[in-house]
């Protein structure tokens, strides 16, 4: 059997239902969440990751306060990244719960589950830390991202 590819990790009803969860995740923070997922890489999953969120530019937000889901599909290799702003109020221990999350789910082949459950609890977060402002705009796209090398 052939290892999933990131186009594969997810249908396209299901990209749906957890940019949906992103989008339902930021309603109530000025914070923003994204989701990357990659087919393999050859550098530690936590440098890929920091790697892809300044090239995704979640590192320009008004805030600090964006949060990167970074997924190595064909690796099964999880990180979740927080900009200086977030990371600064709730620790690694917070980013570590979620990738448990996120592990838990993905054994079972529950990956919409997995990520939509994960969403819901970085937003939770963010809408703590960091509240919707009156003047909030949606700075980064809730689109999920792809790189396949």
């Amino acid at each position: 059997m052939s290892a999933l590819t990131a186009a594969e990790f997810l249908t396209k009803e299901e990209r749906v239902q957890v940019e949906a969860a992103i989008a339902e995740a930021e309603r109530l923070t000025s914070g923003e969440l994204r989701i990357h997922l990659e087919d393999h890489i050859e550098e530690e999953v936590l440098d890929h990751a920091a790697f892809i969120f300044e090239e995704l530019g979640m590192h320009r937000t008004r805030d600090r306060n964006a949060v990167l889901l970074y997924i190595c599909v064909a690796d099964r290799q999880v990180a979740v990244i927080g900009d200086s702003g977030i990371h600064a109020k709730v620790g690694d221990a917070f980013w570590n719960d979620v990738v448990a999350v996120l592990k838990l789910h993905f054994a079972a082949n529950r990956r919409c589950e997995g990520l939509c459950e994960a969403a819901r609890m970085i937003g939770e977060k963010l809408r703590v830390h960091f509240p919707l402002r009156s003047d909030d705009t949606n700075e980064l796209s809730n689109t999920i991202t792809f790189s396949t090398r």
